[in-house]
């Protein structure tokens, strides 16, 4: 009874959502589009770990399915034939878009929504026509981002025993997920997020000896207007282009003593107490919460959300939250109404000017005292992408002020050095860096690191263009 009482308010939510979506009980839309993405990762690991469980339940009337995060399925592996036949009738089916919005309560359609294990029960389907089926579903998160990649799905006969369902397909999508963490050319995963809440001392970046760009500084003042306007703004852009600073500053340039708080969103698990540790603050004076990365929460969360922030929205005067995501395109449903303006962070690379004065400041905050950034290194910073924005520049230069008062180049991660490439493999990561530790050390030309790495020089270079490595002050 416990767990049928914590799931209900899900199962009820999504219901709510088929609504809304326009669906009713005798009537799916499910979406075929012609053509799959065999060639994904998630459908390699996916269908090899699916095949392995498929021959352990080669007597089970079970279907074995892999989804994308829109809901499209990529594969479905199964013996029996008369399930098989039963599935093609509702078009539960590879090529077949099987969301929530075109198949309303279902339990893919469920974990993709709320990024959490879902099992849909008979009954519990919103649509008669899947009330035949019992359904387990886990989300399997993409090993490059951190963010969905897609289900696997294991569906069965409603009359067919579902203990076990949740489990084989929780096994399932561990596996899976696994399996594409090592086949992803040696990156890690992003950690799942933990959803702290902390206070945001955005004085701290405002009082600069150097401003920062005019990119940087008109979007300040895009915010500061709308926040002064008394407009619900959601700040937009790459993840750690500095979404919720932005909109800190703006706040304190209009009232100086105001407590901020940011709320970063947490693993889908632990939504609920998340909401319940930050959502008192609302009411507090003085007091903005900021909620990041809203576009990565479950749907009932955001559901919830839009429901909190609609009660504690005030007529005139400074709003009490403020929201942050990716893009507003990626702004959950029952949030979009609430936005008033949008500002968007341009990433750090369309603003290079900041990136020494941004370095300069993380310096002096981490380590308490100014650093010098020598010329050679200063171009290097300069010159690179910042795929991570400015997260990844404060990681940077932290890393190496903790080595040396005056950072040259060989302070600095090989991938500063490194262009836009392919993903690496762990040895050819391996093999960048030593290479660029060798050709970094002071005075070392690129005969001495050559021979330092037992290579001829025409291979050094081949390597270097091969890496996309540019060291400045050598072509």
């Amino acid at each position: 009874m416990e767990k049928a009482v914590a799931v209900a308010p899900r199962l009820r939510a999504s219901w709510l959502r088929s609504e809304r979506y326009g669906l009713t009980e005798d009537e799916m839309r499910p979406v075929f589009t012609g053509s799959v993405d065999t060639g994904s990762l998630l459908y390699e690991c996916g269908t090899e770990v699916l095949r392995g469980l498929q021959t352990t339940l080669a007597n089970e009337p079970i279907s074995l399915m892999i989804t994308d995060s829109d809901g499209l399925v990529l594969a479905r592996l199964c013996n029996d034939s008369a399930i098989n036949r039963s599935l093609d009738g509702v078009h539960l089916a590879p090529g077949f878009y099987f969301a929530e919005r075109n198949a309303g309560t279902n339990g893919l359609g469920l974990a993709l929504a709320d990024r959490a294990p879902s099992l849909v029960r008979a009954e519990e389907h919103f649509c008669t026509g899947l009330r035949g089926y019992t359904c387990a579903a886990v989300p399997v998160p993409d090993p490059h981002t951190g963010g969905l990649a897609g289900s696997v799905n294991l569906t069965t006969w409603s009359d067919s025993s579902s203990e076990l369902l949740l489990a084989l397909a929780q096994a399932a999508a561990g596996n899976t997920a696994a399996l594409m963490l090592a086949r992803a050319s040696g990156r890690k995963v992003r950690p799942t997020p933990r959803g702290e809440v902390f206070r945001v001392y955005a004085d701290r970046l405002q009082h600069r000896d150097e401003p920062l760009s005019p990119g940087w500084t008109g979007a300040v003042g895009q915010a500061r207007d709308a926040v002064e306007r008394g407009r619900v703004v959601a700040v937009t852009g790459e993840p750690g282009a500095g979404k919720t600073a932005l909109v800190s500053l703006a706040r304190r340039e209009l009232r100086a003593r105001e407590r901020v708080l940011s709320a970063r969103t947490p693993a889908p698990e632990d939504v609920e107490a998340w909401l319940t540790l930050w959502t008192p603050e609302l009411e507090k004076d003085s007091t903005c919460v900021i909620v990041s990365g809203v576009d990565t929460l479950p749907a009932w969360a955001a559901t919830e959300l839009a429901r909190i922030f609609t009660s504690v929205r005030t007529g005139e005067g400074l709003q009490p939250f403020a929201l942050t995501a990716e893009s507003f395109d990626t702004l959950p449903e029952p949030l979009k109404p609430l936005v008033d303006a949008v500002v968007e962070v341009p990433p750090l690379r369309s603003r290079p000017d900041d990136v020494l004065a941004l370095a300069h400041h993380f310096a002096l905050t981490d380590r308490h005292r100014a650093v010098t950034f020598t010329p050679s290194a200063a171009r290097a910073l300069q010159g690179y992408e910042w795929p991570g924005n400015v997260r990844e520049l404060r990681q940077v230069v932290r890393e190496a002020a903790t080595r040396a008062e005056v950072i040259d180049v060989h302070h600095l991660p090989a991938e500063v050095f490194t262009g836009a490439s392919r993903p690496l493999s762990r040895l050819q990561a391996l093999e960048r860096d030593e290479l660029v530790r060798c050709l970094t050390e002071p005075g070392t030309t690129v005969a001495q690191a050559a021979q330092r790495l037992g290579m001829g020089r025409a291979t050094v270079y081949r390597k270097m263009a091969q890496y996309g490595i540019k060291l400045p002050g050598r072509s």
